[in-house]
Formats: C-alpha cells, sequence, structure tokens
C-alpha cells in the first residue's frame, strides 16, 4: 500500500484533475468529538491507575491511556481492525484525538498512531484477569456517567436491565468457536446486558459458541445488577426472555429481591391452564385484531412455588385459530398490572434493536487466535513466543466494541435532544463522524475546518455536549 497516486484526469470532465498531496486531510473528524466525551467523561483517567502495565516504561512510546483512546476510536469510527491503524497512522484528526500530548507535539512525532502489533500487545496486556475486570467495569462505569451528565448529575431512580445472548459468527481458529445448531453457524455466544430505557451496553461476558442461552446467566445478572444500583440507578430489576427463565434463575433472583419480567416457553400444562380462554368470542371479528389477558398461577416441575403467570391471547389476521403466549413476573398486581407486565416486556424490543446496532455498526471483530505462526516473512520462525490467552483477547475486543458503542451512543442522544429527531449509529457515522476535513496549523494554534456538510450538525453536537453535567462516581 506504499503506491503514491499520480496525476489523473477525468474522462466526463477534461478539467478536472485527481492527485495525492501530503496536506493535513483526514477523512475522520469525528474522532476529536469522540475523544472530546472521553476527555469530558473522565473514563480513561478512572481507568489507568487501576491498570498493570507489564511494559518496561522506559521503553514505551504509547502509554495505555493512548492506546485505550486509539482502540476505542477506531472502533467508533468503523475501522474493526488492528491493521487499519498502519492505514491510518499519519491521520492528523486521529493522531491529535488519541494523544495524551497537548498542542502540537502529536503531529511533530515522527510515530503516529500505534501500529498492529503494539494494538496486539495491548490487547494482550488487557486480557489479564485484573486489567480485563477494570474494561469490564468501565463499560458500566461510562454507561453510568451518560445517563447522569443527562439528567443534571442526578441518578435514574428506577431501570429495567435487558440481558441476552448474541451470536457473533467467526472465520477462523478461535478457541472455543463452535458450530450452533440453532444459529446455523461457527459463532462465539456472548451473553450481553443492556438498558432499553437509555440505550446504554452496560457488560458482555464472551461465551463458547456451544453453550445454551441460559449458561451462566444468573452470575452475570447478579454481578451486573450490583453494579449498576452502585452506580447507574437506585432500584434495577431484570427483563429475558424465554430462553432464560429456568428454576434456579428465577430463585436466585427472587433471592436477592430483584424483580424479573421473563418470557416462558410453552408446554402441554401450561396449554391445559390457556385453554379455557382460547375460544374466540362470537360473531364477525373486527378489522383491528382483538387481544385479551389473563392472570394464571403455574407451578413448573422444577419450580419451589407457583408464580404469576400472564396469559396473552391475541387474533391474528386471516387466521381462524387464536395465538398465546405466556409471561412471568415476581410482581404482584398491585405493581404492575396484566397491561403493564406486557407493554413492560414489548419494551425489550427496543433493547434488541440496540443490540443489533452493535453487530451491524461496530461489528465486533473477534479475531483473536493463539494457533502458531508457520511461516513469518516467508521463513519458519526459530522460536515461538509464549501463547496468550486468545479467548480472553477476544473478550477485550469485544469490551472495547461496547466502549465505542458508549461513547457513539452519548454522542447519538446528544444530537437527538439537539434535532428533536431519532438518530441511528449509522446515521450519526455516516453524517456527523465520518467527513471531509482540513487540520490548518498557523504557528501554535490548530484548526480544523469541516466540509459544509457536516459542519452544522458539529454546531449543534457540539454545543450540547458542552452543556451536559459531567461528574464522578
Amino acid at each position: 500500500m506504499g503506491e503514491t497516486l499520480q496525476p489523473v484526469t477525468t474522462s466526463f470532465n477534461r478539467s478536472l484533475c485527481v492527485e495525492h498531496r501530503s496536506d493535513r486531510l483526514t477523512g475522520d473528524p469525528g474522532a476529536v468529538v469522540l475523544r472530546e466525551i472521553l476527555e469530558r467523561s473522565g473514563i480513561v483517567e478512572w481507568m489507568t491507575p487501576q491498570l498493570t502495565d507489564p511494559r518496561r516504561q522506559e521503553d514505551v512510546v504509547h502509554d495505555l491511556a493512548s492506546l485505550i483512546r486509539t482502540s476505542v476510536l477506531l472502533a467508533a469510527q468503523g475501522w474493526r481492525d488492528h491493521d487499519d491503524a498502519d492505514a491510518l497512522r499519519d491521520d492528523p484528526a486521529f493522531r491529535l484525538a488519541v494523544s495524551s500530548s497537548a498542542g502540537q507535539t502529536p503531529l511533530l512525532r515522527e510515530r503516529g498512531l500505534p501500529s498492529q502489533p503494539t494494538l496486539s500487545r495491548f490487547t494482550a496486556i488487557m486480557a489479564a484477569p485484573a486489567n480485563l475486570t477494570v474494561l469490564r467495569e468501565a463499560v458500566l462505569e461510562l454507561g453510568a456517567r451518560g445517563a447522569r451528565a443527562e439528567r443534571k448529575g442526578q441518578r435514574p431512580e428506577r431501570l429495567t436491565l435487558d440481558v441476552d445472548s448474541v451470536p457473533i459468527d467467526v472465520h477462523g481458529h478461535q478457541p472455543k468457536a463452535e458450530w450452533n445448531g440453532h444459529y446455523h453457524g461457527r459463532i462465539y455466544h456472548p451473553l450481553i446486558t443492556s438498558v432499553a430505557e437509555t440505550g446504554d451496553m452496560l457488560d458482555a461476558r464472551l461465551r463458547p459458541g456451544n453453550v445454551g442461552t441460559a449458561d451462566g446467566a444468573l452470575d452475570v445478572i447478579l454481578d451486573v445488577v450490583d453494579r449498576a444500583q452502585a452506580s447507574l440507578c437506585n432500584v434495577a430489576m431484570v427483563r429475558i426472555d424465554a430462553g432464560f427463565p429456568s428454576a434456579s434463575l428465577l430463585a436466585g433472583l427472587e433471592a436477592r429481591g430483584i424483580d424479573y419480567v421473563a418470557r416462558l416457553k410453552a408446554n402441554p400444562v401450561l396449554d391445559r391452564l390457556a385453554a379455557p380462554y382460547m375460544k374466540r368470542p362470537p360473531g364477525r371479528p373486527p378489522a383491528e385484531p382483538r387481544m385479551w389477558l389473563h392472570t394464571l398461577s403455574y407451578r413448573a416441575d422444577s419450580w419451589d412455588k407457583a408464580r404469576r403467570v400472564v396469559l396473552v391471547v391475541k387474533e391474528r389476521a386471516d387466521d381462524l385459530l387464536l395465538d398465546r403466549f405466556f409471561l412471568v413476573t415476581s410482581l404482584d398486581y398491585e405493581q404492575m398490572s396484566r397491561r403493564e407486565v406486557l407493554d413492560h416486556y414489548r419494551e425489550r424490543g427496543t433493547a434488541e434493536g440496540h443490540m443489533g446496532e452493535l453487530k451491524d455498526v461496530l461489528a465486533p471483530a473477534l479475531s483473536s487466535t493463539n494457533r502458531p505462526k508457520s511461516h513469518w516473512r516467508g521463513r519458519v520462525p526459530q522460536s515461538a513466543t509464549p501463547a496468550v490467552d486468545a479467548f480472553a483477547c477476544n473478550e477485550v475486543r469485544l469490551l472495547i466494541a461496547l466502549l465505542a458503542y458508549e461513547v457513539m451512543h452519548i454522542a447519538r442522544r446528544a444530537m437527538a435532544h439537539a434535532t428533536g429527531t431519532g438518530w441511528s449509529l449509522r446515521r450519526l457515522r455516516e453524517r456527523v463522524l465520518r467527513a471531509g476535513a482540513r487540520l490548518i496549523v498557523s504557528g501554535r494554534r490548530m484548526t480544523l475546518a469541516l466540509s459544509s456538510a457536516a459542519a452544522p450538525f458539529w454546531a449543534l453536537l457540539w454545543s450540547r455536549i458542552s452543556r451536559l453535567h459531567w461528574a464522578g462516581p
């Protein structure tokens, strides 16, 4: 990729010439505004004192803070692979955004962004158990700081945590990536925790591809609820789909006083309880399909007690038979009516949309593998380097993607408030973060000149970010 573009003339307009110049141009000015969010939130400064850096410090060129920023901002801007950092090493916006130095120092250094090997070593450093714990806690902490900033420093009173498994396809020799018959692919099967009300991602646990949906879910939920109630909200309840509500999980949540709403898989016993309500009323059906809600008391063979179940019976257009599904909840009727239980569960669709954005827009590249190299630069290596925990490295990359999501989500919320319209992460990236810009250096002053297409959005976004009430824990 070391070729230089020679001047060429277009065939449709002979007056138009295309060439390369060594001006300070960038297509990623969004790295600057995302760095501003990172800086105001203080999340990197919160992380670095807790991290352990095993490198000999006199040899360090890129400190951990700059490596964290590099990984997060590359992912947020759509550069998924570590190799992309090599192509962007001289990009002025990235060099300024990721550096821990001020002034023009980031532009004057011979070295630009960290190289691919440096980023790979950084991933291995973060895969150490203690560092991985800090990284995981940073995701929820950034979400909590963003939520408090939106509310003038106040914590939300009550939030619902949505827990779901998300299949991530892999194409290589990644450890513990397995074939999953349900998804018809070779995948990792991480467990993601998010908040539908705010759109925040709070946690991710990487799991082998062949585990069940609810595998290890109780321990994850209890841990995330404890951390959420410590820094994000005063009361947290849980919303899960039909793959989760086992006897041990429901009992574990109730033992800790954590309320929940969950969908139940249909079974013959539930169908017998629902049978009296599965009769269509007499008369012609109205133009709009109808729905009926009923309360059941149900105890599965593995349950230690009966629980409240809401039966939802609904008509389907052009279908003679009624459809049904079941919701189980720890809340009694005085706390939440049947209609409120159904409406609350339906908000899960918003959380699934946010998880879809994580997969579609951030598209975590979980490509780390500990398979030894058979050749390096055309030769057989004389010695083997110590193996890294590639599974933990892939979990690091997943958590970095969640941090990138959180930074983009804070910007997305700011744009939504400023414009009064909804914004997707993809629209944010294409309209605001990825735009033409030129860095102009005059004496000690630097000016980032934006293209006219992005400038109006930046004016709204920067003003909104500046008014957020950032505060620590």
